[in-house]
């Protein structure tokens, strides 16, 4: 493993971190500048684990909060109700993620033009959600109604064409359900944590032979340089979209996939 190849994906790393948390598809831009850069990983599952590194940094941030509901919930029927709004919001990712692997990997993964094309109708459709999202009637994320968390978790798997961007869908889907912006931003954080978890566990899993030495170091750099980043962007990103929306975010969505779009079409 050259120095050359963990610097790469020390830089991939990076954006995981940047893009994971904000609704730009963090995947998307991974494999597009992965593309463009000449980065390959064994069975793209860099691409995939690095992702819960972001995931670790919503649990060191939350830790606190999450303990107490998980202590409270055996006597606290909200407690309980927060963690059955997760499971049922997690469930529809399970089923579909399991049946469409391969397609995902295979297809959607190796498609850079779909990945453009995605982040630019994500933009617009970002734009506009936040122009016309309803009044918000959910102002707490760990109070959301398990229906409003299971059409939430439907949405969600919109994601597993890369250029959806998870948290888009989950944030755009809280936003049109009645949600706040700040609640909206907050249930997708907590959904990222089983969801990545099963993302990476499985993929992890399939991809069990074709991981050398050189790819487990890729993956520890970038999981490592993923976490510590979204940290910084965590805390951030709250108090941004409560005063500012989304709409930069679609702007940045809708200039990024067509610049990629532009390359890709005049490449040779």
């Amino acid at each position: 493993m050259d120095s050359w190849s963990l610097l790469l994906a020390a830089f991939l790393g990076l954006i995981e971190g940047l893009t994971e948390f904000i609704p730009v598809s963090s995947t998307g831009h991974i494999l597009l500048v992965g593309h463009f850069i000449g980065f390959e990983s064994a069975g793209k599952t860099f691409e995939v684990v690095i992702q819960l590194g972001a995931v670790l940094a919503i649990l060191s941030i939350y830790a606190a909060k999450l303990l107490t509901v998980v202590v409270a919930a055996p006597s606290d029927p909200t407690a309980r109700r927060f963690i059955y709004s997760v499971l049922v919001a997690f469930a529809p990712a399970v089923v579909i993620g399991v049946l469409a692997h391969d397609i995902i990997k295979t297809v959607f993964f190796e498609t850079p033009i779909l990945i453009a094309s995605m982040l630019i109708v994500g933009g617009v459709v970002l734009l506009f959600v936040d122009r016309i999202a309803p009044e918000p009637k959910e102002e707490d994320a760990m109070r959301f109604p398990l229906g409003m968390s299971f059409k939430i978790g439907l949405i969600q798997c919109l994601a597993m064409i890369p250029g959806v961007s998870r948290s888009g869908a989950t944030i755009v889907g809280a936003l049109m359900l009645g949600a706040s912006k700040r609640s909206a931003a907050e249930f997708s954080f907590f959904l990222s944590m089983p969801t990545m978890l099963g993302a990476f566990t499985y993929d992890l899993w399939k991809s069990r032979d074709v991981l050398d030495l050189g790819a487990w170091q890729e993956i520890a750099v970038g999981f490592v340089v993923a976490m510590i980043t979204a940290i910084l962007v965590v805390r951030w990103l709250l108090e941004f979209v409560s005063r500012n929306g989304y709409a930069v975010f679609g702007w940045w969505r809708i200039i990024v996939g067509g610049v990629a779009l532009v390359a890709l079409l005049m490449a040779p």
